[in-house]
């Protein structure tokens, strides 16, 4: 069954994008929460002038994306924890501790369901990469430092 997604779903598609399911996906699940509709005739016409609308919208949206891009490459991030004796963090550092010292080193808002930190869990002292999700093709890497409070 093909529907047009309406908000960001996990690991099937954007906002505004047209996709394949199962039907019983789309009937008991997406469309009584509101996240997709039926991809009708009427429907996938509106979505062609929605698409219109946000190139427009994008191509202004580039240069903003790219300076922020810039400016998280070259950030310095990081972040205090506790640790023990062994080094070893109590807990362990999050995609929200991530956003935190995004915002507080260069006062840029990043949703922090959109931080993937990529070597999983961090549970010790040291440097890590996360990657960071600015739209829906725009992502950049950056580098932070865990040290001891």
């Amino acid at each position: 069954m093909e529907i047009i997604l309406k908000k960001d779903v996990e690991k099937l598609g954007y906002a505004d994008d047209l996709v394949t399911v199962k039907a019983g996906f789309a009937l008991n699940f997406l469309i009584p929460q509101g996240k997709a509709v039926i991809a009708s005739d009427s429907n996938r016409r509106s979505l062609a002038e929605v698409l219109k609308q946000k190139e427009k919208k994008e191509a202004k949206l580039v240069a903003q994306i790219n300076d922020v891009k810039a400016r998280l490459e070259s950030a310095k991030l990081t972040i205090g924890a506790k640790v023990g004796t062994t080094d070893k963090i109590f807990g362990s550092v999050t995609a929200y501790h991530v956003a935190e010292a995004i915002k507080k080193a260069v006062d840029i808002e990043v949703d922090r369901r959109k931080i993937h930190i990529v070597e999983g869990e961090v549970k010790t002292l040291g440097t890590y990469t996360a990657e960071v999700g600015l739209g829906k093709e725009h992502k950049v890497t950056v580098t932070f430092e865990v040290v001891s409070e």
